[in-house]
């Protein structure tokens, strides 16, 4: 049976539970029989006291995660202090032969928007921890001295170690003397020095299998796992039993099938592969919904030096690497590593949001700029999405000026990775940066920045910002792919009609894919090839044994949602914080589109 790994700063002591039954492998029908065959009478009245209804779904990632947070974080602690918990979970797939099944999810109490937070990524470890048996860590507590601390994670538990040689260190240090003292066959987790100041942007690292670095960004959980004294988490899963699959041969045809959808979709299949997520720059720019100059403009004059296109053409040209997967078993390869002119490596999984945000909305034109912006925020360990938007709001203040590559990198390596007073203003989120010098043009829901599609020309997105129960989140409901890519139906993106429903839809879906440990981009063939969808939930009865149906991973994604929202109420979070900022009211360039939703029409998206 899998088991929860438990973890307790404050005593610094560790345990191994099992896995209650409502979080584990068993769910469904699967759950609800077994529950109702031990505490049901057979010769109960069915209309009587004794019968009882059954509502249950087996949980990981982001299911877990939620789950263990709602339970037992109380809803109004602080998330820097001791009764916030740190929940690390791998997905229903993750660890078995599923293409694209790599994915770990983190969740806590967000110290940047005071709501409950899920983020998953890539890399190592969530295989490796699902093949150790490991359903979740829990970290609770808080250690009373002042040491730090690192996590060894074997099948058998946790062990707690003092740390002294890479405290201070960046993330890139920490996996080199984590590879040079245990091999290459290990997961690490880690925090840099944002996380170690507790920045509210701070993320958490996770190294992929080239030794390189993916994050657990949005949401400030970097300076949670700070504020418990953890540096990093070794995993080593040596030993491990493996996956088991209840039918193996079911599960090897429903993998194919499910295969063959994401290579056959052209989406998933031909555009991510070939130019990355950077891909959307000019699909955005032509669509008007390319935020520029702080959402001043929907498109930007030099977008075309940043393209997808262009890296592409940039990195073949240098030698570096056009395409690969950021775990194993990605079928997609939509990462690439981008080099500098000499061939040397900078950075990897360079993605179209910190392109977006680093390039039209600070009027950067200078893709190498913007890479070693991305390979100084691996290090510091500081979600690139926030500090895009962090940077777009500096320039507003005059920090420096408008298409400063150099300046933005100066800002991050010398403030920000120093924690001099302006880098603590400037790590701590957008919304800091704005309250510091009395901005009104903060582009932030819930105090997470708004990431790089202007909910004006694409208003689906705009109620997926507005509407998340985690703070302006592109990937909580990606309703770009039906407004602009036309994926899963057409939505007008200028248009209201249909928008709350779409980004309902896909909330719910997505809720329930974060779950999984899939990929977020396996949702393009989803939304146009039924024998995907199909797939997954074959895949998943096959795993453990199930007979669940398309029905029940709506209710799973619509469970989620409901327990999110109901810890965020519980900590004062209401449908007053639903909201966009007032200046988006203001008609953007070339359309013209203002955001023109009524608190009552964003208010219906929860009337499910």
């Amino acid at each position: 049976m899998d088991k929860i790994f438990r973890v307790n700063m404050t005593n610094l002591t560790t345990s191994v539970e099992d896995c209650p039954a409502d979080w584990a492998g068993l769910g469904g029908r699967g759950l609800t029989s077994a529950v109702v065959a031990k505490e049901v009478p057979p010769t109960c009245h069915p209309l009587g006291p004794n019968n009882k209804l059954v509502f249950a779904s087996g949980l990981g990632g982001r299911g877990l995660t939620s789950a263990v947070v709602a339970k037992e974080v109380p809803p109004t602690c602080h998330p820097l202090g001791p009764n916030n918990k740190l929940v690390f979970a791998s997905g229903l797939l993750t660890g078995t032969p599923a293409a694209n099944s790599g994915r770990l999810s983190a969740g806590a109490k967000s110290p940047l928007t005071g709501t409950i937070k899920e983020s998953n990524a890539g890399g190592t470890a969530a295989q490796m921890l699902t093949r150790m048996g490991v359903k979740a860590i829990i970290i609770e507590g808080q250690p009373k001295e002042q040491a730090w601390y690192r996590l060894a994670i074997t099948k058998d538990g946790v062990k707690i170690e003092e740390e002294t040689e890479l405290v201070g260190k960046g993330n890139f240090a920490v996996v080199e003397a984590v590879q040079a003292q245990h091999g290459k066959k290990v997961g690490v987790l880690s925090i840099g020095p944002a996380g170690e100041m507790r920045m509210k942007a701070a993320n958490i690292s996770v190294m992929d299998p080239d030794g390189k670095l993916r994050s657990h960004g949005r949401g400030g959980l970097g300076a949670v796992m700070g504020s418990k004294k953890i540096k990093y988490m070794l995993v080593n899963p040596e030993g491990a039993p493996g996956v088991t699959l209840a039918d193996p041969e079911k599960f090897k045809t429903a993998a194919r099938t499910f295969a063959k959808a994401l290579l056959d979709h052209p989406v998933s299949g031909e555009g991510l592969p070939t130019y990355g997520t950077n891909i959307l720059i000019n699909v955005l720019n032509e669509a008007g919904g390319l935020p520029t100059k702080n959402f001043r403009y929907g498109q930007f004059e030099g977008h075309d030096k940043i393209s997808g296109e262009t890296m592409h053409d940039t990195i073949a040209a240098r030698g570096g690497k056009t395409k690969h997967g950021c775990h194993a078993g990605c079928i997609i390869q939509c990462s690439q590593e981008y080099v500098d002119q000499a061939g040397v490596y900078v950075t990897s999984g360079f993605e179209y949001e910190t392109i977006w945000g680093f390039g039209a909305n600070c009027c950067i034109d200078n893709l190498d700029h913007i890479a070693e912006a991305d390979h100084l925020m691996d290090d510091i360990g500081i979600d690139s999405i926030e500090s895009a938007v962090i940077m777009g709001v500096a320039m507003e203040a005059g920090l420096v000026p408008w298409g400063d590559g150099p300046g933005v990198n100066r800002l991050l390596r010398e403030e920000i990775g120093k924690g001099t007073p302006l880098g603590r203003i400037l790590g701590n989120g957008a919304s800091s940066v704005g309250v510091a010098y009395g901005l009104t043009r903060v582009p932030v829901v819930k105090d997470q920045g708004i990431p790089a599609y202007d909910p004006r020309s694409v208003k689906g997105i705009g109620i997926t910002y507005a509407t998340s129960t985690m703070g302006a989140d592109h990937t909580a409901g990606y309703s770009v792919a039906t407004n602009i890519l036309k994926v899963g139906g057409d939505v007008d993106p200028l248009k209201k009609e249909g928008q709350v429903e779409l980004s309902r839809n896909l909330q719910i879906a997505t809720a329930a894919v974060d779950s999984t440990g899939l990929c977020l981009f396996v949702a393009f063939p989803v939304l146009d090839i039924p024998e995907a969808l199909v797939a997954i939930v074959d895949m998943i009865n096959a795993r453990f044994g199930l007979s669940l149906t398309g029905d029940d991973v709506t209710a799973l994604g619509m469970s989620i949602l409901k327990t999110e929202r109901a810890f965020n109420l519980a900590a004062g979070i209401t449908s007053a914080h639903d909201r966009l900022p007032e200046f988006f009211s203001e008609p953007v360039p070339p359309h013209n589109a203002v955001w023109d939703y009524t608190d009552a029409e964003i208010d219906e998206f929860w009337n499910f």
